[in-house]
């Protein structure tokens, strides 16, 4: 398929790598020679389900979409402790509609970071296609990106609340995001009598918390319910001072910027958890 492919295995082998051939990605920890062994990176250059048709099709982008998630339900149980998975993707539509951080967080990982790819950075490296009678030529790069992934107990416990949502029992989800959103605004709900958007330099400083982590999780706050007034303000105030305590009340040697990071981590999930629930509620059209 390839015609430096030979030239590459012995210059791989010379530096010491060991070579595996017909490794399925979806099944790769159950692999003799790998189901023993944890790594400190998984790397999967540009993942790709082949040529089936039209990339901007939603039964091709079903089919990406599948191998990715099958990748990364293998790839989050091979990791070391601190172990990260590493995905270059492109950035730009329709692959950008893979979502991989949605199926990352299925898969009890959360992305930690992502910086632009340039194949500059890879001397003698050259993307090939992979498939077909021009399996040995290049595909156009374009806009992509190095996706990091780390394994996270948040993100396994946030992708079960969103895997027990089942598409054909769409009305009741339906019902219970409706009475999620009225909540902050029923009669009988008290908090202080002040606006906190219009007050935010009066948080109390035994917070210990910037004003720009605040900040978003109450703009966050006034996303999902749909308003700004005092009652939303308070109950994300309140949480932060039960959270902080109960936090570093459980474990000896917990900081403030432990804390900071958990509540960033928690944010992301909420969001991708959000995104997922109002493709549902917009139907099966709209869900990739």
């Amino acid at each position: 398929m390839y015609k430096k492919a030979k030239s590459n295995l012995e210059a791989l082998e010379k530096l010491g790598a060991s070579l595996l051939f017909g490794v399925d990605a979806t099944k790769m920890k159950l692999h003799t020679d790998l189901k023993m062994w944890k790594f400190d990176r998984i790397i999967y250059n540009f993942p790709h389900a082949g040529f089936h048709g039209k990339e901007d099709n939603r039964l091709m982008i079903n089919m990406h979409r599948d191998l990715v998630h099958g990748f990364f339900r293998n790839a989050s149980g091979m990791l070391r402790a601190n172990g990260e998975i590493h995905v270059n993707h492109k950035t730009t539509a329709p692959f950008s509609h893979w979502n991989l951080e949605e199926l990352a967080s299925q898969n009890s990982l959360v992305l930690f970071e992502c910086v632009d790819f340039k194949k500059e950075d890879y001397p003698g490296y050259n993307n090939k296609r992979g498939a077909g009678s021009r399996c040995d030529e290049p595909f156009r790069l374009g806009a992509c990106g190095t996706f990091k992934f780390r394994f996270s107990p948040i993100a396994m416990k946030m992708s079960r609340i969103v895997c027990h949502s089942d598409l054909n029992h769409r009305g009741s989800q339906q019902i219970n995001l409706m009475q999620m959103q009225q909540w902050p605004g029923s009669s009988d709900y008290r908090g202080p009598g002040r606006n906190i958007l219009a007050n935010m330099n009066g948080i109390p400083r035994h917070m210990g918390l910037p004003l720009t982590i605040f900040d978003g999780y109450f703009n966050h706050a006034v996303e999902t319910f749909g308003r700004n007034g005092y009652d939303v303000g308070y109950t994300v105030h309140e949480a932060f001072r039960l959270g902080f305590e109960r936090y570093m009340a459980e474990g000896p040697g917990r900081t403030l910027t432990g804390y900071i990071n958990l509540l960033q981590e928690l944010q992301h999930l909420s969001r991708l958890r959000s995104a997922f629930l109002q493709r549902m509620l917009l139907g099966p059209d709209h869900y990739l």
